[in-house]
């Protein structure tokens, strides 16, 4: 394994986050890391992939930070093209939810259910809820089977969704995302709003499908990086779709007609190199254009 991908949040009070951010940096430059991180007064939010020796040699001087020694760090084969470039950034918030203030993962949130404890739900048939806290084009390559999806276009979304999810404010239920951090912070919010029994899924659709791939997620898991469609294998399905032929894929591109830029699921056959359309509707506009 030459290149490996590092996967990390943790929502954790930081006083300064413009120092924590030219420490951040400077030490992904020092070991020659590409990606991106976000830090904010709640927390760090980063992907970054190198050599593997590199990587290892970063995260072993980040958890010496006192306010992220306990931090997991997931880890994932890495190509050496995952990233272009290095950025590492100061934000408002590490997920760009807009919640109000008391939504506050560090004070409140859902109790953390390990991969194991998800499994034992699954084989003993628990009666339970799983809410798919991702945006819907993530949800459309894979998912854990039954989930809930509150079809989400961005993570600030889920007010207005909410009216959909009330029918389970009683229910058992578990919110998952690719990492964790979404999750973390929804599940805040569903508390915050009334829901009883929340649950979240400690490091994630990531770190399941690490332990159990192929078991109860179906498809792929979608990556914020040149790789898009993650498979951890075992026997899985596909469930992607593309979105003209509604034949099954798993690869992802955008639409060619730059006021729309839709980024959907598209097959082999439907793909064109003149440029690839979401819709007819799509094609007429842009070929009209340049009549």
């Amino acid at each position: 394994m030459n290149h490996q991908v590092l996967l990390f949040y943790k929502y954790v009070s930081i006083e300064d986050p413009q120092t924590a951010m030219e420490q951040v940096r400077a030490l992904a430059k020092k070991h020659e890391l590409l990606g991106r991180c976000l830090i904010a007064e709640e927390g760090i939010n980063g992907t970054f992939e190198g050599e593997t020796v590199n990587t290892e040699a970063f995260a072993e001087e980040l958890l010496q930070d006192v306010r992220f020694a306990d931090m997991n760090i997931k880890r994932s084969v890495g190509t050496g093209t995952a990233f272009k470039k290095l950025s590492v950034r100061v934000r408002d918030e590490i997920v760009g939810t807009r919640f109000p203030a008391h939504v506050d993962p560090r004070k409140q949130t859902g109790k953390h259910i390990t991969p194991e404890e998800l499994r034992s739900w699954y084989e003993q048939k628990e009666d339970f809820v799983v809410i798919d806290m991702r945006n819907e084009y993530e949800y459309k390559l894979g998912h854990f089977k039954d989930s809930i999806n509150p079809e989400l276009e961005n993570s600030r979304d889920l007010p207005e969704a909410l009216p959909k999810l009330e029918p389970y404010k009683d229910k058992k239920v578990l919110t998952v995302c690719t990492g964790g951090i979404r999750c973390e912070k929804m599940s805040a919010f569903l508390l915050a709003n009334g829901f009883t029994d929340v649950h979240q899924l400690e490091n994630g659709m990531h770190g399941y499908m690490e332990k159990y791939p192929g078991k109860d997620f179906e498809g792929a898991l979608y990556t914020f990086d040149e790789r898009v469609a993650m498979d951890f294998g075992g026997d899985r399905t596909i469930v992607g779709t593309c979105q003209l032929c509604a034949a099954p894929t798993e690869t992802y591109t955008n639409c060619a007609n730059n006021l729309c830029h839709l980024h959907f699921l598209i097959c082999t056959a439907c793909t064109s190199p003149d440029g690839t359309f979401c819709s007819n509707e799509c094609r007429t506009l842009v070929e009209s254009a340049l009549v």
